[in-house]
């Protein structure tokens, strides 16, 4: 068990969050992030799998077949795409993912830096977010076409133009362009 240091992992990952989300503007969501990580559920599955190189959801799957504690979290936090799956009405799919609205996008991509930042800690680079959602694109079948097509769209700017760029882009242009939908968060 690494209480203190699952801890302290989760809470640099939640500041550096917090900080991108405060950049382009998502204050609420900047302070609301990932604060299910604190709750037993996934605090103590954090705890007894802490590797401080990857996620402990990994080391769990690995060790009982199912990450409880993501469950857990998908279920919470809007800003992953896992949580927007539902059943499909339309003759052709059993599930499918719902478009997700582009400020949960968004503090997707800040995740994902964050993440990326916290694990990698100096070996960061502004191509790794694409690089870890590239190993992963054929298996996301479950993704809402539009939301897959925005995700990797933003990553492609962090890579081939910056971070600067990214988080100019997404404050001035991607949030104030939310597509029409008769869906209402």
């Amino acid at each position: 068990m690494h209480p203190w240091l699952h801890f302290k992992t989760i809470t640099r990952h939640k500041l550096l969050v917090m900080k991108y989300c405060f950049r382009i503007g998502l204050y609420k969501q900047g302070l609301l992030h990932d604060l299910s990580k604190y709750s037993p559920a996934e605090f103590l599955v954090g705890c007894k799998y802490y590797q401080g190189t990857r996620s402990p959801n990994n080391a769990e799957r690995e060790d009982i077949g199912v990450s409880t504690s993501w469950l857990h979290h998908k279920g919470r936090n809007k800003h992953h795409f896992e949580h927007w799956v539902d059943y499909s009405l339309d003759g052709e799919h059993v599930i499918m993912g719902a478009p997700m609205p582009r400020k949960y996008v968004a503090e997707m991509v800040m995740d994902r830096i964050s993440a990326s930042r916290n694990y990698l800690g100096d070996a960061y680079t502004e191509s790794q977010p694409l690089e870890y959602y590239l190993k992963s694109k054929d298996s996301l079948w479950f993704i809402h076409p539009r939301t897959k097509k925005e995700l990797e769209g933003l990553l492609r700017i962090l890579n081939d133009h910056g971070e600067k760029k990214l988080l100019h882009y997404i404050k001035y242009v991607y949030l104030k362009q939310e597509p029409k939908s008769r869906i209402k968060y």
